[in-house]
């Protein structure tokens, strides 16, 4: 069984084995963290899964009345820290724009504030100031472009929520060369994320495109087909299929790739056919 939680409404999921409990969608349960039991609401009821969950963690129980209560005040705590960084980031003129912050109560109370900046701040006094605001002690972490994305979340351009924000855990590199693969445009405007650089999705079909083109004719090779000889124009990747342009009429007709033979391929015919063992 498993069901999924998040932290903040529209946030990234996180999976639990929710053991003895059966929480309903929109119920608070109780999460274990590095810094002990948390607060999140249940977006996905439990349900069975065939995969094996002895590897996920397990839930704690329900929230009662008084766990809502330390997490709102907690949430408070969160705004109030949010709002002073801000007024003193004007105060000191520096270039960094505050993405999230987090907040640790308890014997020694920490407040870890995340900001994006074009470059390195130094933000020594800031620090200095917001310990002495706050009452506890600061800590500023700077986030990447990515990373930033993957806090505040958001929607993409084909309309769901980020693939960082819900389910993508590494990021891993992706390059134009995938675009150019896939005859996307590369215009940066189409092809790059909320980020600013270019989307992760960009990787999912990027195999499929590459296992395509290695198999099939090139544009431009003349090939044979069920109606006759012609040159191929274009590619069609999601039906696993070439456009080939007859040589009888000139027009166009959509081959399946295992139904087209190559330049390549018929050369190797003609040339097997013609030297007989």
């Amino acid at each position: 069984m498993l069901c999924a939680v998040t932290f903040n409404r529209y946030g990234r999921l996180f999976y639990l084995d929710p053991g003895e409990f059966t929480p309903k969608v929109g119920q608070k349960v109780l999460v274990p963290t590095d810094d002990g039991p948390e607060v999140a609401e249940c977006v996905w009821s439990a349900q069975w899964v065939s995969e094996e969950t002895s590897g996920f963690p397990k839930m704690l129980g329900l929230a009662d009345d008084g766990d809502i209560a330390r997490d709102q005040q907690l949430r408070d705590r969160k705004a109030e820290a949010q709002v002073a960084a801000k007024k003193l980031i004007r105060e000191h003129e520096l270039p960094m724009k505050v993405v999230a912050v987090d907040h640790i109560d308890g014997a020694s109370p920490q407040t870890t504030i995340y900001f994006t900046a074009p470059h390195r701040v130094d933000f020594r006094s800031l620090v200095r100031d917001l310990g002495a605001t706050l009452k506890c002690r600061v800590e500023l972490r700077q986030l990447s472009a990515r990373d930033s994305a993957r806090v505040q979340g958001g929607i993409g351009s084909c309309g769901r929520d980020l693939c960082c924000a819900t389910f993508l855990t590494d990021f891993e590199p992706v390059t134009i060369r995938m675009a150019k693969d896939q005859d996307l445009p590369l215009n940066p405007l189409r092809i790059s994320g909320a980020c600013g650089r270019l989307m992760c999705c960009l990787k999912y079909e990027h195999p499929l495109y590459q296992d395509f083109q290695a198999s099939a004719p090139a544009v431009g090779e003349r090939v044979e087909t069920d109606e006759g000889a012609g040159r191929v124009v274009a590619h069609s990747v999601p039906r696993d299929a070439v456009v080939v342009r007859l040589d009888a009429d000139g027009s166009r007709k959509v081959c399946p790739k295992a139904s087209v033979c190559g330049s390549r391929k018929l050369f190797a015919e003609r040339y097997a056919n013609s030297n007989p063992e």
